[in-house]
């Protein structure tokens, strides 16, 4: 390895920064990243804002304005709050500058030119209303895999699955909220399935790579890989390069990820380097690791290695350290009601460095993590202020009043050797930890030896020696500054605000982030050296701070409409003769047999009586009926919806259930006994 380069995933800019993003892609990336820069490695970070796609179209239509003039706000609005936060990305760019439309259509072009992109006529869907084909996210429906409504055209938040829009049961288009008819269009499609022996081939080798990740790829594998749209009939976006597509424009799943290459040709241009993105890029010594959330799993793993291996001259992602999610309060987060914490909101009213420590303290590496608001305070008054916070202050106060600044050490006692072996150990188990991506147990490592130092110094009792013995009270001092110099670079990945105070409060002149990791443990401070000021580090937050932020919750919580309501139709929908309603057949069923789907946590297969007839379905509530619960049930069904392949098993009607707002569900059975068959009227 002669170099890294390390990505975070592309924001959208259609809203602001909340801790949803920060827990999965950026601030694991940015203590990395940090930490690798203080290895003194050559090491590259580069993000930026994600800016065509539907999502921004559908927001700027909501808001009356253009999708340049959204992108534009919130471009500034995430470069401001990264940047207040302690990002440290080399660069931070958008793709909707020049730079990306042209690298985009250069790669567009390059796999048109080698023929794994092949033309396809598609049933898409239109908005009569609307006028316009809409594009995935145009569109919503009830989920075919899991039955849940309110699933995108591209995928279903609730189950994960990726989905094309025509799967939808029960579509209705986003903006007006009528249903859509089908129509033929043309579109350029990347046959990926081409590359499926390769990517299981090159993923095979993957053996440190995380689980999470490698078995959702696998999942992918086992079903097949297909072809997907590369382009699409939308006006916001990059144009399709290739003859005849010049109304097309390329699909944002496409060009996004190349946002990595064009932000980097943007700072090798910005450096008056213009080639040096190649070394990045084209150079197998590169280490090219993609921090992202696991709902990007697909997209970094398969779809865009492939792209890569198609293109054939650019390097392959060598780690992806995918993140699960962060939930709020026990809530799962949702923008949609505002059940969220902004950063911007944040930061305006709360230090930068006590929430990067508590989202690094419970980063969802390998499950879900929860935020709550009192478990935030908790951790800064009692680890940041009154164990870190606490040590580096009565250290630095004791030496600056007793000794005037740096004493000299004298003999050791076994209490003084072991301080030393916990400082030499630190850079090493931390740094390994770091390496690994392991941020909770790093951040764990580096308090333990905040915690190891607090009780040298109480057992030491320099307050005490100082009277009786003032040489051994000049080594206890000497070992504790040293102690606060090893936290000062030890924590600056994680906090590095406070690692700047740290290190001036010591009296060294320049940045805490020029320092070498490997020296943090050395005895390098001399005899005599003049502290700086002293200061407060971490001050205490207070009960009366928090109560308004659990209050705005608990409110957005409360506001939160039924599942079946908001997503059975659109916000404002579109009203249905009865004629319309007469035509869904809903009838009793028995249910003679049921099965949990291999490897689907939220699937059980069905078989059903219906009357005479013997069918096959599968429902997305084994999270909430065992299979024995459901046998010899009589449900409702959905009896004459299209037959729909979930995880390679046809359904051939939908189970009716119910969902409260606080998850709860129950499937839908008759009071009293009545024929299997019968119509539910």
């Amino acid at each position: 390895m002669k170099r890294i380069l390390v990505t975070s995933a592309l924001p959208y800019a259609n809203g602001p920064i909340h801790l949803g993003h920060l827990a999965g892609a950026y601030l694991p990336a940015d203590v990395y990243v940090r930490y690798q820069r203080m290895k003194k490695r050559d090491v590259l970070y580069i993000c930026g804002t994600d800016e065509h796609g539907v999502p921004i179209a559908i927001a700027a239509e909501k808001q009356s304005i253009t999708p340049q003039q959204l992108v534009d706000r919130y471009y500034a609005d995430h470069l401001d709050t990264f940047t207040r936060f302690g990002m440290s990305f080399d660069n931070f760019s958008r793709t909707s500058r020049p730079l990306h439309h042209k690298t985009s259509q250069a790669f567009f072009q390059n796999l048109y030119n080698k023929n794994v992109l092949v033309e396809r006529t598609v049933q898409q869907f239109y908005c009569d209303t609307c006028r316009r084909f809409l594009a995935d996210r145009f569109v919503e429906g009830i989920c075919p895999r899991c039955q849940q409504p309110g699933a995108r055209g591209d995928q279903c938040e609730k189950c994960g699955s990726s989905l094309e829009q025509t799967e939808l049961i029960k579509p209705y288009c986003k903006v007006c909220g009528h249903p859509p008819v089908l129509k033929d269009t043309r579109h350029l499609f990347f046959k990926l399935g081409d590359f499926q022996s390769r990517l299981e081939t090159w993923l095979a080798e993957k053996k440190n790579w995380k689980e999470n990740v490698l078995n959702y790829c696998r999942g992918w594998f086992k079903e097949g890989l297909g072809e997907r749209a590369v382009t699409r009939d939308l006006k916001w976006g990059i144009p399709a390069p290739a003859a005849g597509y010049e109304d097309k424009m390329i699909y944002v799943w496409f060009e996004a990820p190349i946002g990595y290459i064009s932000a980097t040709k943007e700072w090798a241009e910005r450096i008056g380097q213009p080639d040096k993105w190649k070394e990045y890029w084209m150079d197998s010594r590169t280490k090219l690791v993609h921090f992202i959330g696991k709902d990007n799993i697909v997209f970094h793993a398969i779809i865009w290695p492939a792209m890569i291996m198609a293109h054939g001259d650019l390097i392959l992602p060598a780690d992806i350290p995918a993140n699960e999610f962060l939930n709020l309060q026990g809530e799962k987060l949702s923008t949609s009601r505002n059940y969220a914490v902004w950063l911007g909101e944040y930061l305006d009213k709360f230090p930068p460095d006590p929430l990067r420590y508590y989202l690094a303290a419970i980063a969802p590496e390998s499950k879900d993590a929860d935020f709550t608001w009192t478990e935030f305070q908790q951790r800064n008054n009692s680890e940041l202020a009154d164990i870190l916070g606490n040590f580096i202050n009565r250290t630095l106060t004791f030496a600056k009043r007793q000794f005037n600044g740096v004493p000299a050490a004298g003999e050791l006692n076994d209490l003084d050797r072991a301080m030393i072996r916990v400082l030499e150990k630190a850079p090493v188990e931390i740094g390994d930890l770091f390496e690994r991506y392991e941020l909770r147990r790093g951040l764990t490592a580096l308090m333990d030896v905040a915690r190891f130092a607090n009780k040298y110094f109480n057992d030491q009792q320099p307050w005490a020696t100082l009277k009786t013995d003032r040489s051994r009270c000049a080594t206890t001092i000497n070992l504790c500054l040293h102690a606060v110099q090893t936290l000062a670079i030890l924590m600056e990945p994680v906090l590095p605000f406070s690692a700047e105070k740290t290190w001036a409060m010591l009296g060294h002149t320049g940045s805490v982030h020029q320092q070498s990791w490997d020296e943090a443990g050395s005895l390098t401070l001399k005899p005599g050296h003049r502290l700086g000021q002293e200061q407060i580090l971490f001050n205490k937050i207070e009960d009366k701070q928090i109560q308004p932020e659990i209050d705005r919750l608990a409110a957005a919580s409360k506001n939160q409409p039924p599942t079946v309501a908001a997503a059975e139709t659109p916000a404002e929908p579109a009203k249905i003769s009865y004629d319309d309603f007469s035509r869904v057949q809903l009838r009793l069923a028995l249910v003679l047999k049921a099965e949990k789907v291999e490897k689907a946590d939220k699937l059980l297969r069905l078989e059903i009586q219906v009357g005479d007839e013997k069918r096959q379905i599968v429902a997305g509530i084994a999270k909430h009926y065992a299979p024995e619960q459901l046998i010899g049930k009589t449900i409702v069904v959905v009896a004459n919806l299209q037959p729909a392949k979930i995880r390679g098993l046809e359904s051939n009607g939908m189970l009716l259930a119910a969902e409260d707002e606080t998850g709860q569900l129950a499937v839908l059975t008759p009071d009293r006994p009545v024929q299997c068959g019968a119509k539910v009227k």
